[in-house]
């Protein structure tokens, strides 16, 4: 499909907002009766830097050793874990911090039917998790894990304990770094390969687009930086917890959104994308239509490429959108 006719990450972004600021019937009451995303405070942005797209190698080795896969869903709730290593075991994790208790927990669990549980905070920059199992011999094991962020990528350290805590023993010692970027990836691709990444954004594009309609604020999440910032004709900034909201909220519905004069721009780890957009819909039950300018930017991240930032033009006149 050629690029033209995808449809861009930032077209609904502006549809959300810049067509709030278009309509004049939009109420303070409408806006007060969002409802906050159930995890958008920075607490559950603390073990972030894990997710990605990893090779594991045994610390200070060179062949990896797993492959390690962590995404955040369930409305950026949730961290999920895909681990497979060389010798066929595969597990999973999710991890969420637990608001009640102010406190992480992971749950893990294999192919081979075991199950680690696991609690703690951050701590000075790292995540401190620590726990009890049992060995095969059902003797009872405290185990301590620690999660750093290095030079984009990922520390990780266990040691156990079989005396209470009085001695300790290494378990593993992981070193997580970003893997290799294949064509087939929807989401990354080989530095300085500017055509593979047109193809790249314009399938990320479609992907929002679609989540956006479905008001599939995971998917949202997961594509948006944490740190973007949308900047509209009238000089007004909305976050993405902004976005998040919104898209929950459910109060806009689109009958259309068409993008036209649709260019992408790329410069290694940044690529810019500009375009017109039509839009037609209802916000509230009441109709909208307007046009307007956009343009997009997105950066390559060890987790793929993300969009980081948004500007869209005040609406065309009705003369100029011909």
């Amino acid at each position: 499909m050629k690029l033209v006719t995808h449809r861009l990450t930032a077209v609904s972004i502006w549809v959300l907002f810049v067509g709030i600021e278009c309509m004049a019937t939009v109420s303070v009451s409408a806006a007060e009766s969002r409802k906050p995303a159930a995890c958008a405070t920075n607490e559950y942005r603390q073990f972030d830097f894990w997710i990605g797209d990893w090779d594991a190698f045994d610390f200070g080795g060179s062949t990896p050793v797993a492959r390690v896969r962590v995404d955040r869903v369930l409305d950026g709730c949730v961290l999920l874990e895909q681990y497979e290593d060389t010798s066929g075991l595969q597990g999973e994790s999710f991890t969420i911090y637990d608001a009640s208790r102010k406190i992480w927990h992971q749950s893990w669990v294999t192919n081979r039917g075991q199950l680690l549980v696991i609690e703690g905070n951050l701590q000075a920059g790292e995540m401190v998790l620590s726990g009890v199992d049992r060995t095969a011999g059902r003797e009872q094991r405290r185990i301590h894990g620690d999660w750093k962020p290095v030079n984009g990528g990922v520390h990780e350290t266990a040691v156990t304990s079989t005396d209470g805590g009085k001695t300790w023993k290494p378990w593993f010692d992981l070193m997580f770094r970003p893997a290799p970027i294949t064509r087939n990836s929807a989401n990354t691709s080989a530095a300085g390969d500017e055509k593979s990444d047109d193809k790249i954004i314009a399938a990320l594009d479609t992907e929002y687009q679609a989540a956006v309609e479905k008001n599939d604020a995971a998917t949202m999440d997961r594509i948006l930086a944490d740190d973007f910032v949308l900047v509209t004709g009238s000089g007004k900034t909305y976050s993405k917890a902004d976005l998040l909201n919104e898209a929950q909220s459910g109060r806009i519905h689109y009958e259309r959104q068409d993008d036209s004069a649709q260019k992408v721009r790329v410069w290694g780890n940044t690529a810019v994308v500009t375009a017109k957009l039509l839009a037609r819909g209802t916000e509230n039950g009441k109709p909208f239509e307007y046009t307007l300018w956009f343009s997009d930017t997105y950066v390559r991240t060890p987790a793929g490429w993300r969009y980081v930032f948004g500007q869209a033009s005040l609406p065309l006149p009705k003369t100029s959108q011909q």
